[in-house]
C-alpha cells in the first residue's frame, strides 16, 4: 500500500514467523500494461478492484523500485535470503544491479520465453510457478531455461485463485513435477492457514511460498 515502513514491518514479521527468504515483485504499471480505460483493460466482476483499470491496480500494488535495494539490506540484516519476481527484461537488468539470489517466474509469465532466456543468462536459480500452465507449457519453459545455460530450476504447484480452496490444490502434482522434469518441486500456496503447506511438505515439497501482508 505504498508504505516503505509497512514493507519493513512485513519483512520483520516474515523473519519472526520462521521464513527463510522474502520475495518481492519487480514491475511498474508501464512494464505490465497500458493506461487505457477500454473494457479489455478494466477489471470485471465483484472483486475488490472491480471497475478499476489494470493500470490503476498495478499503480497501487507495485513496490517502488528505489525501495528494493534497501529492502534487500533489511532482509539480509535479519538473516533472510532475498529475491524477486521480474515481469520483463528491464526488471531483470535492475535486479542484477544488486545481485539478487534467484529469480521467481510468476504463473502468468511462464510462457514468456524471452523473459525465461534473460533469466537463464544470469546463471541464477529459477523458481517457476505453474498455476496457469499446461504440461506442455511447463516442458517448454524448463527446456528454454536449460538451453539458456541454467540447470538450477524449481517448479511450484500453484492454484491461481485468491484465496484458493484447499480442495482445489491437487497436491499430488508435486511429486509428479519432480519425477517428470527431474527438478526440485514445491508449492506456491494461495490458501489461508498452513494445513495445505504441511501436506505439501509431506508429499515432497522442498519450497513453500506464502503470500504475506
Amino acid at each position: 500500500n505504498q508504505s516503505y515502513e509497512r514493507a519493513v514491518e512485513i519483512i520483520k514479521a516474515a523473519k519472526n514467523a520462521g521464513a527463510d527468504a522474502v520475495k518481492l515483485q519487480t514491475y511498474t504499471p508501464d512494464t505490465l500494461t497500458i493506461d487505457s480505460n477500454r473494457e479489455w483493460f478494466r477489471i470485471p466482476g465483484d472483486s475488490l478492484w472491480a471497475g478499476k483499470t489494470l493500470y490503476q491496480l498495478y499503480g497501487e500494488a507495485y513496490t517502488p523500485w528505489e525501495w528494493q535495494p534497501q529492502l534487500q539490506k533489511v532482509a539480509l540484516s535479519l538473516g533472510l535470503d532475498f529475491f524477486s519476481t521480474p515481469f520483463d527484461a528491464t526488471a531483470v537488468d535492475f535486479l542484477e544491479q544488486f545481485d539478487v539470489l534467484a529469480y521467481k517466474v510468476a504463473s502468468f509469465e511462464i510462457v514468456d520465453l524471452p523473459l525465461l532466456r534473460k533469466i537463464a543468462k544470469t546463471g541464477k536459480p529459477a523458481i517457476l510457478s505453474t498455476g496457469m500452465a499446461s504440461l506442455s507449457e511447463i516442458d517448454e519453459a524448463v527446456k528454454t531455461i536449460r538451453q539458456g545455460g541454467s540447470e538450477q530450476i524449481a517448479l511450484l504447484k500453484c492454484t491461481s485463485a485468491y484465496p484458493a480452496s484447499p480442495g482445489e490444490m491437487n497436491l499430488r502434482t508435486i511429486p509428479h513435477l519432480c519425477s517428470t522434469f527431474k527438478v526440485v518441486a514445491g508449492l506456491s500456496d494461495h490458501t489461508l492457514g498452513n494445513s495445505v503447506a504441511t501436506a505439501a511438505v509431506a508429499l515432497g515439497a522442498s519450497i513453500v511460498e506464502k503470500h504475506f501482508t
